[in-house]
């Protein structure tokens, strides 16, 4: 079930089931309906829905989803009570909440940011975000692991090994996952994609000889397990067009294994190679030569990724760098823009007499420290403009201190405070100090030049 289709069936339930509904409408934020018994709703039911944003009890109810999502809950609510889906006007600009404002401000960025290009890393995301919470699970097991171990605690003894095995196991079959979300995402069957991740990744490769040379397990990494997949679902889709439904079954995946299969041995795994390298190498010497301005540039353009939700396409460079180099510095500095911005949202919540905004920052903050900081970005900084720009400059700071201390992690998927255990070569401190002068220089910046409290007028 999808989540639109589940918050249909919840709201249909609070508003007194399928039989009470007149009329169903919406606007670009707003479901709109008009019910037969105003008395079988439950409006308290119906603000606990997960994805309602607020209600708006009169004659014609209105329940705040949001732009992008209330076009769909509506054609479900369509769809389950047979009533057709109407247009309605948009609420006043001044009517609209707070969450609406920042929510139209979002997808407004969204459209404007659909380039192929941009379209590209979304598909990228698509494929590791079902993933993360393995990651981040696997990752914090492997770091406390490793924290013990060069603390010579537990080394040699079977639960440090149990600890090592559980922790590793993701990273060790990550290919064969990676290749079953690719598969699925470009509209191909999972399994062919997980063959792809099995064939790059198979230990029996070391056996084979290919252009003189013998063939390197996993080289091209994880993107090449991504072009061999998104192959795996092309070629399909392409062969069953041909074959008769009688033999599909049969003929389908097994011309799709074969072609594919060589193909990658043949073209992908070099090609990978290549790109892996470049990327990788690439970075590391960027990091390395660049410095401070390096450190500053990637931290403090980091935030507008992470607004247009492209910052999980840079999943497989991390992966690859940590597989390569045993971590990603890569990560540690761009781990800043997170920081940058609760430092940001602290002087907003010193300066302002706003009691709402307060509370929006004061709900925030907490996750915002672990570095989960899309309510930050999109409740407070990037509405209110100003402060989005000075929470990338408090950024930028801790950034430059990142690349010059060259602090790396060794798992991804967390950031903030909660990646600390998974800082390598034991610069935990040095990777604390960072986030605290992005936290000040994010509160000073923000403090200085980027609050008004006019600007918290409407909230």
């Amino acid at each position: 079930m999808s989540k639109q289709q589940k918050m249909a069936e919840e709201i249909l339930a609070a508003l007194g089931g399928e039989g009470n509904l007149k009329r169903i409408g919406h606007c670009m934020t707003r479901l709109r309906v008009l019910l037969k018994d105003d008395t079988k709703a439950d409006f308290d039911q119906l603000k606990q829905v997960e994805g309602v944003m607020g209600v708006v009890p009169d004659e014609t109810i209105q329940i705040v989803i949001g732009p992008g999502t209330v076009n769909r809950v509506a054609e479900e609510m369509s769809q389950m009570t047979g009533l057709g889906v109407g247009e309605d006007s948009e609420p006043e600009t001044d009517d609209l909440t707070f969450e609406e404002k920042a929510a139209i401000k979002r997808e407004n960025i969204k459209q404007k940011n659909r380039t192929p290009f941009k379209n590209f890393l979304r598909k990228i995301g698509n494929i590791f975000i079902p993933l993360i919470p393995g990651l981040v699970a696997s990752g914090i097991i492997n770091g406390a692991a490793n924290f013990l171990k060069n603390a010579e605690i537990g080394e040699g003894t079977t639960w440090m090994a149990i600890l090592l095995v559980l922790g590793g196991s993701i990273f060790t079959f990550l290919a064969i996952l990676v290749g079953w979300n690719t598969a699925k995402e470009f509209g191909g069957t999972p399994v062919l994609g997980a063959i792809a991740g099995m064939i790059l990744f198979n230990p029996a490769l070391a056996d084979i000889t290919l252009y003189g040379e013998e063939l390197v397990v996993g080289r091209g990494g994880l993107f090449g397990v991504i072009f061999a997949a998104w192959l795996m679902a092309f070629v399909e889709k392409h062969i069953r067009k041909v074959i008769p439904a009688a033999v599909d079954i049969i003929f389908t995946p097994l011309i799709t294994v074969l072609v594919v299969g060589i193909v990658s041995l043949y073209a992908v795994m070099p090609v990978a190679g290549l790109l892996a390298d470049g990327i990788t190498t690439g970075l590391t010497s960027l990091i390395e030569v660049g410095g401070v301005v390096a450190g500053a540039v990637l931290a403090g353009f980091f935030l507008p990724l992470v607004m247009v939700g492209l910052h999980h396409g840079l999943t497989p460079i991390h992966l690859e760098l940590i597989d390569v180099y045993g971590g990603t510095a890569l990560l540690t500095i761009l781990a800043m823009a997170g920081a940058g911005q609760v430092g940001a949202a602290i002087a907003i919540y010193v300066k302002t007499k706003n009691s709402r905004l307060k509370n929006i920052i004061k709900g925030s903050l907490p996750v915002g420290f672990l570095g989960i900081g899309e309510p930050l970005l999109y409740g407070v900084t990037l509405p209110l403009g100003r402060p989005f720009i000075t929470a990338c400059l408090g950024a930028a700071v801790g950034g430059a201190f990142q690349a010059v201390m060259a602090t790396a992690a060794a798992g991804i998927g967390v950031s903030g405070l909660s990646l600390i255990p998974l800082i390598t070569d034991g610069k935990y401190f040095s990777y604390f100090i960072g986030l605290v002068i992005s936290y000040g220089f994010g509160f000073l910046f923000t403090y200085l030049f980027g609050f008004k409290e006019e600007m918290a007028d409407g909230i």
